[in-house]
């Protein structure tokens, strides 16, 4: 098979415990994209904080993509532009809110650079270190997350965030997609848009076959990209439902995962 796209998640996935980009792993992405590999970076992250990696590994040169906020906005770097943009309301965003009172959780969402929360707290933190955004805490959510948000994070600890997922699915699942990336983070978009279906609506653009991608990941926010993939890797430092639902599993983060499976199957390295 002659595959034409990689698409990675970042967080654990292509970023080591350091929140970079091994040498290795960049020299075998760059291998890549020379010889006409699209190289797709989808994460739950916000755009703001994809763009470093994004020039790092010269998206906008090879003319490559970035599926931000689980695959909400989709950026094409070879022409900056914008060319997928789908939004919460801001009917959904105040709906989230009331949820995340009523069940104890902490709520967040984001402003063009900014992480917007009433509250405080460890996990908040985790998101502000992760993407380097400012943190506007503010008196009234609603009042600050006026008009469109592409995302909500709800937050607390692991156990009971799991069960906050099912009691928001069971009542909100037909509004939402829903899925928890790190243990302590509950994602929540507009229903139907997640990293897979953004990626497939990508390939069709491109006139990549899903057969012809390879998609790499950790957790629970890609599955749907998994699952759409002709070829499915796991990182072995993934959760074992992950490693459970891939063809391959390569090393971990830390251990040169994307150059090994870029050696085992884009031609040879």
């Amino acid at each position: 098979m002659k595959y034409k796209m990689i698409v990675t998640d970042m967080d654990d996935t292509l970023l080591n415990s350091e929140g970079k980009i091994s040498k290795a792993d960049k020299a075998a992405i760059m291998w890549a994209q020379e010889r006409g590999v699209k190289f797709v970076l989808a994460s739950g992250r916000p755009f703001f904080a994809m763009k470093s990696s994004a020039k790092e590994l010269d998206l906008s040169k090879y003319e490559s993509f970035t599926l931000s906020y689980n695959g909400a906005i989709i950026t094409d770097w070879g022409k900056d532009a914008v060319i997928l943009n789908e939004s919460l309301s801001e009917e959904d965003v105040h709906a989230l809110y009331d949820f995340s009172r009523r069940h104890g959780v902490h709520i967040i969402t984001y402003g063009e650079d900014s992480i917007i929360s009433e509250t405080e707290s460890q996990y908040i933190d985790v998101e502000i270190n992760l993407t380097g955004m400012k943190h506007e805490k503010v008196e009234c959510f609603k009042t600050a997350a006026k008009g469109p948000r592409v995302k909500c994070i709800m937050l607390q600890e692991p156990g009971y965030l799991k069960e906050v997922e099912q009691k928001l699915k069971a009542e909100m699942g037909d509004r939402f997609s829903i899925a928890i990336s790190k243990p302590f983070f509950l994602e929540v978009t507009k229903l139907g848009m997640d990293k897979g279906s953004s990626l497939l609506k990508l390939a069709d653009r491109l006139g990549i076959k899903p057969e012809e991608i390879i998609a790499v990941g950790d957790s629970y926010n890609d599955i749907s990209m998994l699952k759409v993939a002709g070829t499915a890797v796991a990182v072995e430092n993934a959760k074992p439902e992950i490693k459970e639902m891939a063809d391959y599993i390569t090393s971990s983060n830390n251990e040169g995962g994307m150059a090994k499976l870029i050696e085992r199957f884009i031609d040879t390295y």
